[in-house]
């Protein structure tokens, strides 16, 4: 690109997930540390009823750890994920951010977008909230747009069918 050449300014997307998408993400947090803390209890429970002495130190500390670390992935990582990820839709592409750690940046140009589809898991449909999946022709594989209303949901799978339709390409 030459200096006087106009350069291309990338916005971030617009739209958020539904405030909702913070109750599923920590619901879901709270399912992942459920086994470990299940763990946690019966390696306390074993240890109780098979040592005559045993040494409570090691099981309070994995205990205090797991506590000290599910609240935090439960409390912190929905608020997180919330502020970061966003959503677009424009009159050429698909634009999200989504991340925790590591933050991630897709633009999906709607000339290969493939299919479009929305998931609804056993919470997302509890919630009334809805996954919407852009499969497209690359290699860096879908783009997920999550926490979705049901509504706002169904209108993006429409509106990204009806643009990528209008929009020239061969989606390969």
């Amino acid at each position: 690109m030459s200096d006087n050449s106009p350069g291309v300014v990338l916005t971030d997307p617009a739209h958020r997930p539904d405030p909702r998408a913070k109750i599923l993400w920590a619901v879901a947090a709270a399912l992942l540390w459920l086994p470990v803390a299940v763990a946690v209890i019966v390696w306390a429970v074993v240890l109780a009823v098979n040592v005559e002495r045993p040494s409570w130190t090691p099981v309070v500390a994995a205990a205090v750890a797991v506590v000290v670390l599910a609240a935090a992935h439960v409390t912190v990582a929905p608020q997180w994920r919330y502020r970061v990820h966003r959503w677009e839709l424009s009159d050429t592409a698909v634009h999200t951010r989504t991340g925790w750690v590591t933050q991630e940046r897709r633009i999906a140009p709607l000339s290969r977008v493939q299919t479009v589809d929305t998931e609804r898991g056993p919470l997302d449909r509890a919630l009334g909230l809805a996954t919407v999946t852009v499969t497209t022709a690359s290699s860096a594989g879908a783009l997920e747009i999550a926490g979705l209303d049901l509504a706002t949901a169904d209108r993006t799978v429409a509106a990204i069918t009806a643009a990528a339709a209008r929009s020239r390409g061969d989606a390969t």
